[in-house]
């Protein structure tokens, strides 16, 4: 039995109510659900929900699909336009970090006010370099969403994400290096040499993993970086990784690294006694990374050396290169950054002695 538009009588004695919330995905309109015990005050409940919902829609958008529902949608269009890593890094925090918040929302339900109570939950649990990375993912999916007419506009736009606070990572003295240096050198087996070769040319060690010696000219005394070796989440199944060989992340990280005497001498011993393409190789596929960090940290702890990182070797390399020659846009191309600026920012501590001497320039000049 039916009486009013929308309004029926069920089965179970109770009248049910519907209205419109939007678009589903494929296109079909999707409806809320209103109960009671007459028709008279379904009507009453639906009125407003009505008037709710066709304001929703002419001013946030038609679609009515969730945030998951989207979102996993968006991640299968920007697949091919954006690297495994990349990817895999959109996924895990989509839903490790946002749709338990959200998952449940239409597009078209999103607003400022969510925005805010999902900054809120996240602040409570991550730092705010975190959070603006996770924000960055979020703003791209919902900017798609706009641009493909989902949405009218990206209702997280506005959004005030705080400030983190600049991490400095520390290089190690000249001191702390000679001995972690000493301690890689007697390593057997080639052990130590992800170590010093990070110490010599500031790569990666994803790049360290991923390098062949086809990419080391010994006759131009040059090594070319064009890959990264690492392990990813994989996207299909949840809690599982797998280990990718990929192009580097960025124009500006493929590039030529001069090798120096020292480095050589210990490249060409190496080589000797390797069977593979790979410069460090298992079973003839390359290191995993996190097999060249334990073995770095194995070499840090008989060097007696404080927590460190292997990420940190590069940011001695980079400080020893400033210290010894003030010429910024070489390092910067050494360490395959995308502007001098960025090396600025990164390393302008090792710049400090620079500071003095143009101080005492302009003392001499005004005094």
């Amino acid at each position: 039995m039916r009486k009013g538009e929308n309004i029926y009588l069920r089965k179970d004695g109770r009248w049910e109510g519907r209205y419109p919330k939007g678009r589903k995905n494929n296109g079909q309109i999707k409806y809320g659900y209103v109960y009671g015990k007459s028709y008279t005050e379904v009507r009453q409940k639906l009125y407003p929900l009505r008037i709710y919902y066709q304001s929703l829609v002419q001013i946030q958008g038609v679609s009515a699909e969730t945030f998951e529902e989207w979102s996993m949608e968006w991640l299968n269009e920007v697949q091919n336009d954006v690297k495994p890593a990349t990817l895999s890094s959109y996924y895990y925090k989509l839903t490790k970090y946002i749709l338990p918040t959200i998952k449940e929302l239409s597009l078209n339900e999103l607003s400022l006010e969510t925005g805010k109570i999902l900054m809120k939950n996240l602040q409570n649990k991550l730092a705010n370099s975190t959070i603006q990375v996770i924000f960055r993912i979020v703003n791209k999916c919902l900017n798609y969403a706009k641009k493909v007419g989902k949405i009218h506009a990206n209702p997280f736009s506005e959004l005030k994400i705080p400030k983190a606070k600049a991490t400095k990572v520390r290089a190690m003295t000249m001191t702390e290096q000679k001995t972690l240096m000493d301690v890689a050198s007697k390593k057997k087996k080639g052990y130590g040499l992800p170590t010093l070769l990070a110490l010599h040319s500031g790569m990666r060690v994803g790049e360290i993993a991923a390098l062949k010696w086809s990419d080391i000219d010994f006759d131009s005394n040059l090594i070319y970086v064009n890959h990264t070796y690492q392990r990813i989440s994989t996207v299909e199944a949840r809690n599982k990784t797998q280990l990718i060989l990929a192009d580097s992340k960025t124009e500006a990280s493929v590039r030529m690294i001069p090798i120096s005497r020292t480095l050589k001498k210990l490249l060409v011993n190496h080589r000797k006694q390797s069977t593979g393409n790979f410069v460090f190789s298992t079973n003839g596929q390359p290191c995993e990374p996190r097999l060249l960090t334990y073995h770095f940290h194995q070499i840090r702890k008989k060097a007696k050396l404080p927590q460190i990182h292997f990420h940190q070797l590069r940011h001695t390399f980079a400080t020893r290169c400033l210290e010894a020659n003030k010429d910024i846009p070489s390092v910067s191309a050494l360490l395959g950054h995308a502007s001098t600026q960025m090396t600025l920012d990164t390393y302008v501590d090792a710049m400090l002695e620079q500071r003095f001497q143009v101080i005492k320039k302009l003392d001499r000049l005004i005094s």
